[in-house]
C-alpha cells in the first residue's frame, strides 16, 4: 500500500477545508485533502433540478450580512448573491397575518436591562423562567424560544443566554441582512474548486478518515477508501471535519480517533453542541401560495407557523419557483431526524396545509430532504454555545504542539460562527497559522 506524504493533510473538503488548502497550496505547500463523501461541499450541497427555475439547496443556504469572501467566490463563477427581504405572514388565529413588528426586540430589552452579560452566565430557559424573564410578555418568551431553536438550532435549556445576548445585541446578526447565491452555493464550491492548485493540492474523494496518530511536527492518518485500507502522513494537519464528528463516540460511524486523545480539546468541546435541523424543499407544480386572496401573499418570503411541526416556511424570492421551504430547528428537530424521510415530508406536508388551510394545495411533484443529524459525516447542522462555554471557540481553534490545526464553522472566532462565511475565515486563519510554523521551522 502506497503511503502519501505531502507536507500538509486537510481532514474534510468543505469550505475550511477548501479555503485552507487552496491558500497553502499558493503558498508553494503540498496539500492532500481527504474527503469521506463522494463530493465536496460537506454541509453545502445543491441540486440543481430541470423543471426549477431555483436551485434545491439540502445544506447551507443563506449568506447572513456581509461576506466578501462568498460574494468575491459567487463574482468568480458570474453569479452574484440576491436579497430575499419580502413580507412575513404568521399563522394567527387560524389566519394568516401580516408580520410588522418582532417581540424580540422586547427580550432584547429585557437583557440589556437586566445586564446579563455581566451576571453569570445561564441558560436562555432560566432566564425566561425567572423573575426577571416572567415580566415578558409570554408570546414574547415564546419568541426567543422559537427563534433561538429555529435560527441558532439550538436547545433553550442548554443554550448559554451570554452567547444569546451577545448575538442580539444591536448591530449583530439578528439585524443583518439576508441574501442567497443566486444560483445556489454550488458557484462558491465551483469558485473554490477552481482555486486548488492542480499541481500541489490532491484531492481524495470516498476516503473515510478512522484515526490520526500525532506528535510533535508528524501526522499519520488512517482510513478507508472505497472500502480499501488507506494511509497518509504529513509534518502538519488541518482537522476540518464537524463539530458532532469531533465529539462522537470511538464506535460511532464516522468517528475519528485520535491518538493522542484531544486533551487539551475536551473542555471546549464539552462546551460547544451540535444543533440539529431538517429542512424538507418542497416542489409543486406551480407556486400556489402566490394565488389565494387575490394574490396578498404572491411577495412573501416567509410563512411563520408558531407552535407547529415545522414553525418555518420560505420561498425562493426573488425568484419565482414552485418550492416552498420547510424548516425546524432545536429539540423538535431532533425528535423528528428519529423519523424516516417519508415521515418526515408527511409531517411537512401537514403543516403545509393547516398554514394554508384555505387554499387549496396541490399534490407533491417531488420533495427534497437530507437528514444531518443522522449523517455520520455531519451529526447535524451547525454548533451553538452552551452555558458557561466562555472562550470555547477559540480553545477549540487553538493549534496542538504546531502540528495539528483546526478550522470549521464551530471554530470561528470573527462572529461567524454557524455560517460559511465562518468556515470560509476559519480555513483561511488555519492556513495562515501551518504557514508561519512551517516557516519557523526552516
Amino acid at each position: 500500500m502506497t503511503v502519501l506524504k505531502p507536507d500538509i493533510i486537510v481532514i474534510g473538503a468543505g469550505a475550511a477545508g477548501l479555503a485552507a488548502a487552496a491558500a497553502l497550496g499558493r503558498a508553494g505547500h503540498s496539500v492532500l485533502i481527504i474527503e469521506a463523501r463522494d463530493r465536496i461541499g460537506g454541509r453545502m450541497w445543491t441540486r440543481l433540478e430541470p423543471e426549477l427555475t431555483a436551485p434545491v439547496e439540502l445544506g447551507a443556504e443563506f449568506i447572513h450580512g456581509e461576506s466578501p469572501e462568498t460574494i468575491a467566490l459567487l463574482r468568480q463563477t458570474g453569479s452574484a448573491a440576491v436579497d430575499t427581504s419580502g413580507e412575513h405572514w404568521s399563522l394567527i388565529d387560524g389566519r394568516l397575518q401580516r408580520r410588522t413588528g418582532s417581540l424580540l426586540g422586547k427580550v432584547r430589552a429585557a437583557l440589556d436591562a437586566a445586564g446579563v452579560l455581566s451576571r453569570p452566565d445561564m441558560s436562555l430557559e432560566a432566564f425566561l423562567e425567572s423573575d426577571e424573564g416572567r415580566r415578558l410578555p409570554e408570546e414574547a418568551r415564546a419568541t426567543a424560544r422559537a427563534f433561538v431553536s429555529g435560527f441558532d438550532a439550538a436547545d433553550p435549556q442548554l443554550v448559554s443566554l451570554h452567547s444569546v445576548a451577545e448575538e442580539w445585541r444591536s448591530g449583530g446578526m439578528l439585524d443583518s441582512s439576508q441574501s442567497r447565491p443566486r444560483d445556489g452555493y454550488r458557484t462558491a464550491l465551483l469558485a473554490l474548486a477552481a482555486a486548488l492548485d492542480g499541481d500541489r493540492v490532491r484531492l481524495r474523494l470516498q476516503t473515510a478518515v478512522t484515526a490520526v496518530r500525532w506528535s510533535k511536527q508528524s501526522v499519520e492518518v488512517d482510513g478507508l477508501c472505497r472500502g480499501r485500507p488507506f494511509q497518509a502522513a504529513a509534518r502538519k494537519a488541518i482537522v476540518t471535519v464537524p463539530l458532532g464528528v469531533l465529539k462522537a463516540p470511538a464506535d460511532a460511524p464516522g468517528a475519528i480517533h485520535f491518538s493522542p486523545p484531544l486533551a487539551a480539546k475536551q473542555t471546549a468541546l464539552a462546551h460547544l453542541l451540535s444543533g440539529p435541523v431538517l429542512k424538507v424543499i418542497l416542489h409543486f407544480h406551480h407556486p400556489f401560495w402566490e394565488g389565494p386572496d387575490g394574490g396578498r401573499y404572491a411577495d412573501a418570503s416567509f410563512f411563520h407557523a408558531p407552535g407547529k411541526v415545522f414553525p418555518t416556511f420560505w420561498t425562493a424570492l426573488p425568484a419565482r419557483s414552485a418550492l416552498l421551504n420547510a424548516w425546524v430547528g432545536g429539540p423538535s428537530a431532533a425528535r423528528l431526524s428519529e423519523l424516516t424521510d417519508d415521515e418526515i415530508i408527511r409531517q411537512a406536508m401537514d403543516c403545509v396545509r393547516t398554514v394554508f388551510s384555505g387554499s387549496d394545495v396541490p399534490e407533491l411533484q417531488a420533495a427534497y430532504v437530507h437528514n444531518w443529524a443522522t449523517d455520520p459525516y455531519a451529526r447535524g447542522a451547525y454548533s451553538y454555545v452552551g452555558v458557561g462555554a466562555g472562550n470555547a471557540r477559540e480553545r477549540l481553534a487553538t493549534p496542538l504542539d504546531g502540528t495539528l490545526f483546526f478550522a470549521g464553522e464551530a471554530t470561528d472566532t470573527t462572529g461567524d460562527a454557524t455560517t460559511v462565511t465562518g468556515a470560509l475565515r476559519s480555513g483561511a486563519r488555519a492556513a495562515v497559522e501551518v504557514g508561519r510554523h512551517l516557516e519557523s521551522q526552516h
